[in-house]
């Protein structure tokens, strides 16, 4: 393995798709973020915790203004770090993984982290926008998600590890064993302790949204890492002559 060409690759694909997801992001999940965050405002107003004056919306247009210029940066840092994942298990996965061609095989790839890291966690544990959600149960909450993404995970590892040993068509019994076990998984994680009581048509566009979002990057990252890989063969060694 040519580590410095491995390790260029990587934050480079990382980084590209990294933009790609916050160009995104911004284009169509900000919006909605606007929207809830609006409604978040109106409840304020109407409590009485804050009031509706020109001080107000001035430190609120700012702070957002502040939010939005961020997320090109901040998908470049979610594109490097999970970039980075992606490219380690790629490189030791690589030789095992279907398709005839590393861009096939890194979108399988791809494909199976956003399932497993993404899709099956999202399905369990939904994001909601800023109005849903009591703030005392934030922490609760972010360790319900990430200990789904952490069992989700192994789970793939293991079952991964477990194909392995069988042959041919019998490697389904490994997915197998990965749908069920998840299965008990999702079944037995608490649900969500926050009430929605945002309108339930944007809480829903704006899930679709994220899930579009967060699906560019993964495509993407598949897609570039895949491209590069295929043309620059990290993993050949230069031959040396004495």
């Amino acid at each position: 393995m040519k580590t410095f060409l491995f390790i260029t690759i990587v934050l480079l694909s990382g980084a590209s798709a990294g933009v790609i997801h916050g160009t995104i992001n911004f284009a169509i999940v900000e919006p909605y973020l606007d929207q809830a965050i609006g409604i978040e405002n109106q409840n304020l107003f109407a409590s009485g915790e804050e009031e509706d004056t020109p001080q107000f919306w001035a430190e609120y247009d700012g702070y957002r203004v502040w939010q939005k210029s961020g997320q090109i940066l901040a998908g470049v840092i979610l594109g490097v770090s999970m970039g980075s994942l992606f490219g380690i298990v790629f490189a030791l996965s690589r030789n095992s993984l279907p398709g005839n061609n590393d861009i096939k095989k890194s979108i399988v790839l791809a494909g199976m982290m956003w399932s497993a890291l993404y899709l099956i966690p999202f399905l369990k544990y939904p994001a909601n926008p800023p109005t849903v959600g009591d703030g005392e149960t934030v922490v609760l909450r972010a360790i319900l998600y990430l200990s789904f993404i952490a069992i989700s995970g192994i789970g793939v590892i293991s079952f991964y590890q477990l194909s392995k040993k069988f042959k041919n068509n019998k490697k389904f019994v490994a997915l197998i064993g990965y749908g069920l076990f998840i299965t008990i998984v999702f079944t037995v994680m608490p649900e969500n302790p926050d009430e929605i009581t945002a309108p339930m048509n944007l809480v829903n566009e704006f899930r679709i949204m994220s899930v579009l979002g967060i699906t560019s990057f993964w495509i993407s990252i598949g897609i570039i890492l895949g491209f590069f890989w295929h043309r620059l063969k990290p993993h050949k060694e230069t031959n040396q002559y004495m």
